[in-house]
């Protein structure tokens, strides 16, 4: 691959995972509890699944659309993205995230009153957790709700799969995720997601920042060998697997 083509790859992947900070964190830290009309957790859920719908139809072609650690380690598990790339990707997608928790911070701190120290769509758990949730809890709640964000993404992308509508049901899962874990976690699922905005906290958000890098990846890690598992077709299990394709959130 030549240096042109990754670094539009690495681009897209910067950019992408920006936009989903950028929509995601916004909507929680903007609109959610905006008096009399806020958004609350169905309208920030929504905007998650939004921002990686749209960025995936618009840059998932370039760089199949991770915009996420976890979904990268995931996929290299599954066989869909060569390791040699797996390092600029997750450097991309943490430097879009930094870049977009900047961005939200100034626009936030444009208002009176505003206090970063409150939290700032940062993710935590026992009594930085929402709904007061312990880290045993936190802990259950990013690996199983990542692993099933993972098996989705590997099968609406699998060849065999309806081409062309995976960012969809990939939007719509990431959706329903955060419908249920907002109160839990305030919803990972996505270590750079949680690095962006917890530099900017500091003090406990970067204490309990190291649960939310684990939890995702070993969730994402156990999906990609569990989709491996699942998807061989019994008449092809004794054959070579194939050399690894990178993935590609939009049909080919």
């Amino acid at each position: 691959m030549t240096n042109h083509v990754m670094s539009r790859r690495l681009a897209a992947e910067f950019l992408g995972t920006c936009w989903l900070v950028l929509g995601g964190c916004g909507s929680a830290v903007l609109a959610a509890t905006f008096p009399n009309t806020g958004i609350g957790f169905q309208g920030v859920a929504l905007a998650f699944g939004l921002t990686v719908l749209t960025a995936a139809y618009a840059v998932g072609s370039i760089s199949g659309g991770h915009f996420n650690p976890a979904v990268s380690l995931g996929l290299w598990m599954g066989k869909r993205f060569p390791a040699a790339d797996l390092l600029p990707y997750i450097v991309a997608q943490v430097l879009g995230a930094v870049v977009a928790a900047a961005v939200l911070y100034v626009i936030a701190s444009g208002r009176a009153g505003f206090d970063v120290s409150a939290g700032f769509a940062a993710n935590g758990y026992a009594e930085h957790s929402p709904g007061g949730y312990s880290l045993v809890a936190a802990l259950v709640t990013e690996v199983v709700l990542t692993f099933f964000f993972l098996i989705i993404i590997l099968g609406s992308t699998d060849p065999r799969a309806p081409q062309g509508f995976a960012p969809i049901a990939i939007g719509l899962a990431l959706t329903l995720i955060h419908l249920i874990s907002i109160p839990v976690t305030n919803t990972s699922v996505n270590p750079a997601r949680s690095t962006g905005p917890a530099l900017f906290v500091g003090g406990w958000a970067l204490g309990q920042l190291w649960l939310f890098w684990v939890a995702p990846i070993v969730g994402a890690l156990l999906a990609g060998l569990a989709y491996r598992l699942l998807a061989v077709e019994p008449e092809r299990a004794a054959m070579p697997e194939p050399a690894p394709a990178p993935y590609r959130a939009a049909s080919d």
